[in-house]
């Protein structure tokens, strides 16, 4: 929901980088989490996962697989041994190009599970603003439910704040009702007071997630900017009431990393944002190490990747 822009809240921003890592040094370890709590933790996970392929030799059938994958991301095998036969597990969204929704849409039928398309010149955001808006609403008439944008990083680094507000108010209006990602793309900022505020403008401007990376950038998701990017959502929310999600994208490839980022998300926001109406992870490869955790803790030994495959 747009709320309108406020540059006060934005002159207001500041982060001290030295208290951001004693607070991310201060987390706990995987450790902490052990056995059945664990196994817990990463089954909650599974179902936070946008699982994407983003590469230039992305085909159908590739698409396809990855959709299946989707719909059981987790063995059944594994499921039984964790008392879960039954149980509807299933990855939160399937992440694609535009040109792959159809395919998509067709394969996670009946499913459920929502198809997110990357739109907006995905990944470096640089297309004229009027295409942009037409790449969504094909998406959008696609069948894609989800739709994660980029932002004009430009904006951000020359503080036109105002030109990123009406970009993604004009991204929000053009994606008619499907969910609304707003790429940050945090390793381009340069700073995390920039990391802050752009946060804080996509929300105003009605973003339903804010995301932290496309993937492709040299730094994408960290705990340090992780924290920031929370902290600006519990702001909005106090501020203004409204729930915005958060999604972790890039650089979460262990469940040690992925904990982690459970773990912060709890102790910022609490435990409903565990939930993926408000948290996702982009990712792909993760869910094959998710997978060799849960079977780990059912057997006692850890199997190969190959055994995981995802896609």
């Amino acid at each position: 929901m747009p709320t309108g822009l406020d540059l006060g809240v934005l002159e207001r921003v500041r982060v001290n980088w030295s208290a951001v890592e004693r607070r991310v040094q201060s987390l706990p370890g995987r450790r902490a989490l052990k056995h059945h709590a664990q196994a817990a933790w990463l089954l909650k996970a599974v179902t936070c996962l946008d699982l994407t392929t983003l590469s230039g030799d992305d085909t159908p059938e590739r698409v396809r697989r990855l959709c299946a994958k989707a719909r059981f991301p987790v063995r059944p095998d594994i499921l039984g041994a964790l008392g879960m036969e039954g149980r509807q597990i299933a990855a939160g969204a399937v992440c694609v190009y535009h040109r792959f929704v159809p395919t998509a849409v067709d394969a996670l039928r009946g499913s459920g599970i929502p198809v997110a398309a990357v739109s907006t010149g995905f990944p470096a955001g640089l297309s004229p603003h009027e295409l942009k808006l037409r790449e969504i609403e094909a998406s959008v008439a696609d069948g894609a439910r989800e739709i994660d944008i980029v932002i004009t990083r430009e904006h951000v680094l020359t503080g036109h704040w105002a030109a990123l507000y009406d970009e993604v108010r004009d991204f929000r209006a053009a994606s008619r009702g499907a969910h609304l990602k707003a790429i940050i793309a945090t390793g381009d900022l340069q700073t995390l007071r920039n990391v802050a505020r752009a946060s804080h403008v996509c929300m105003m401007a009605g973003a339903d997630f804010i995301k932290t990376s496309t993937g492709k950038e040299a730094v994408n998701a960290t705990p340090q900017v992780s924290l920031v990017m929370l902290r600006a959502i519990r702001e909005h929310w106090i501020r203004t009431g409204y729930r915005v999600g958060y999604k972790a994208a890039g650089g979460i490839s262990t469940t040690k990393g992925l904990l982690q980022h459970q773990t912060i998300v709890r102790e910022e926001l609490g435990r409903d944002w565990l939930e993926p109406d408000l948290f996702r992870i982009g990712a792909s490869t993760l869910l094959a190490d998710i997978e060799r955790q849960l079977e780990h803790h059912v057997t006692g030994q850890y199997s190969a990747y190959h055994r995981h495959p995802v896609g």
